[in-house]
């Protein structure tokens, strides 16, 4: 079956676009890179600053127009490097300041914008605060910079019910200086992990400091880690759910998630970044897992924070209304308030969208995959993935990009148990697989011992077999493959300006079918259906995530084409 061709196209507005001279970040393509996954300078199998140095040129290649970087601070990486023992200072595994001054200078080079991560909400327990703490007595100055409570009952039992995102109780009780057990700490992600009081004065100073350290060194931005989690609801009340950060979860009742008082951290955070007025806008975007989505958006109101990560869009089904929906909501209510959406579908947190759009869409995504589990069909989910990455790279905003999804990479479906590393298979007994599926080692020579992620060919992750078909060089030049399909949509997007372009729904294609105009002429169409698609007549393609015959648009495939009304 095949659907008529469509000569006169019936649109409803949405999104009026942004002006031409609109700052960078309104539009920018940012890339993540996981320092210890992205590409190792020294050979000991784990990703470093030299590496990533000596890599940059591919993002150049590319086509984005900023990087932003998972934590490279001093950690005893018991989350990855998500619990920072320095926040001003490299942890010897990555290499050290020297070495970041190096990558700025060649990301300068190459006309790249750098983003760092910041962790506000806890700290590492190796940090000198933390271990102050701990030397310290209850009631203490040095105890008042974290959540340290006394227990209920005889002190043996938590304070509250609270659990961690990682699994397990949120609070651990410590032994104080005469061996006796004493007070608790809460931590909402693992116990190496204490949650900052951002209550007290001198945690905020810190941060303020902190904040300017990196951007003397020349950052253009922060991504901000848990951006709803710094502050708990006044004498933190029981709450029995338990919620799953990484998934969006109504958080209206929640008593540490978004709460008010996090938005008066952000306007004192926006004036620093405010005051660095030479060279490009420096920004500040919201890892914040939050439901409504009006309630996301109060986190990039005008005096506030710059991007917040679109998750919804992110957990949405492979679903034509479904992915409307998403889209018209989220533009609708950024609009009210004149800020872009952030549009994103991977990162080092979920599974990625290439094995994602490859299980049934009837239910949320899992946290992991292991050999045990249903398997992703791995054609469809590429497939899907491509489809949903020239939909997204075509909507007004501003977008992310999650290393290797321009190879079209894969969850590592089959990774032994023994090989992982994230706490929340740990603190789970193994009944949550956790992320490091996601986290393996890019692929750059299909040839090379690790693909070529170091000289040495070790990898602190083992890699699966499909990744040497998938290496950067394998795709390099070759008609069709991912990497040429996503060059092919950073350009055009440049080109044609999608990013800061108008957006109007197409009517009547079907409900199978998400079709929007962006801007004056260009159509983006995705066929999430089983009958093929035509598309307007007169309408050139500029770019495919797929193959077409004749002008028809095929099943879980999405086409940019130029309308025949332009010119």
């Amino acid at each position: 079956m095949t659907a008529s061709p469509t000569t006169t196209l019936q649109t409803t507005p949405l999104h009026a676009g942004a002006p031409a001279d609109a700052a960078w970040w309104r539009d920018a393509v940012i890339y993540q890179v996981y320092p210890r996954s992205w590409a190792d300078g020294d050979g000991d199998g784990v990703g470093d600053l030299a590496g990533i140095t000596a890599r940059l040129p591919h993002l150049r290649a590319l086509g984005v127009d900023a990087v932003w970087f998972s934590p490279f601070y001093v950690s005893p990486q018991r989350d990855a490097g998500y619990d920072v023992a320095d926040y001003r200072d490299i942890d010897p595994l990555f290499g050290d300041l020297d070495d970041v001054d190096a990558m700025m200078a060649r990301a300068a080079e190459l006309d790249l914008k750098v983003v760092v991560d910041l962790v506000p909400n806890h700290t590492s327990v190796d940090h000198a605060w933390f271990q102050a703490a701990l030397a310290a007595a209850p009631g203490s100055p040095e105890r008042a910079r974290y959540i340290f409570r006394e227990g209920r009952g005889d002190g043996s039992e938590a304070p509250n019910d609270w659990t961690s995102v990682f699994g397990g109780p949120a609070w651990t009780r410590v032994t104080e200086a005469d061996g006796e057990p004493g007070q608790w700490y809460l931590h909402l992600f693992d116990t190496g992990q204490p949650d900052l009081d951002w209550t007290n004065p001198q945690v905020r100073a810190e941060f303020e400091s902190v904040l300017r350290f990196w951007l003397d060194r020349g950052v253009a931005g922060f991504r901000v880690d848990v951006a709803h989690g710094l502050v708990k609801a006044e004498g933190l009340p029981d709450y029995a759910p338990r919620e799953h950060m990484l998934q969006q979860n109504n958080t209206a009742d929640s008593p540490y998630w978004d709460q008010d008082g996090v938005h008066e951290i952000y306007r004192d955070w926006r004036r620093v970044l405010d005051s660095y007025t030479e060279g490009p806008e420096r920004i500040l975007c919201a890892e914040a897992w939050v439901r409504p989505p009006e309630r996301l958006a109060r986190y990039v109101r005008p005096d506030e924070m710059h991007q917040a990560f679109n998750f919804d869009f992110l957990d949405t089904r492979w679903d034509a209304g479904a992915l409307r929906e998403v889209v018209e909501t989220s533009l609708r209510v950024y609009d009210e308030i004149g800020a872009p959406s952030t549009w994103v579908l991977s990162n080092h947190d979920v599974v990625r969208h290439a094995s994602r759009f490859g299980l049934p869409q009837d239910g949320p995504r899992p946290n992991g995959i292991g050999a045990e589990d249903p398997q992703p069909d791995a054609e469809l989910g590429l497939r899907r993935a491509r489809a949903a990455t020239t939909l997204m790279l075509a909507l007004p905003g501003g977008a992310y990009v999650y290393q290797g999804e321009e190879l079209g990479l894969p969850e590592h479906t089959s990774l032994p148990d023994e090989y992982r590393q994230d706490p929340t298979f740990r603190r789970t007994g193994g009944e949550e697989l956790g992320r490091d599926g996601c986290r393996v080692p890019m692929p750059w020579e299909g040839d090379a011992p690790g693909y070529g992620f170091g000289p040495s060919g070790r990898t602190w992750l083992p890699q699966p077999p499909s990744y040497g078909e998938l290496a950067v060089d394998r795709q390099t030049g070759v008609e069709g493959s991912t990497l040429e399909l996503y060059r092919r949509l950073l350009s055009v997007r440049r080109e044609r300006a999608l990013g800061r372009g108008s957006l109007a729904h197409v009517d009547g294609l079907g409900e199978d079918v998400v079709a929007f105009v962006v801007g004056e002429s260009t159509l983006v169409l995705a066929n999430l259906g089983d009958a093929t698609v035509a598309l307007p007549a007169g309408a050139e393609v500029l770019v495919a995530s797929g193959p077409l015959a004749d002008g028809q648009v095929p099943s879980d495939t999405a086409v940019w084409a130029a309308l025949a009304s332009e010119g």
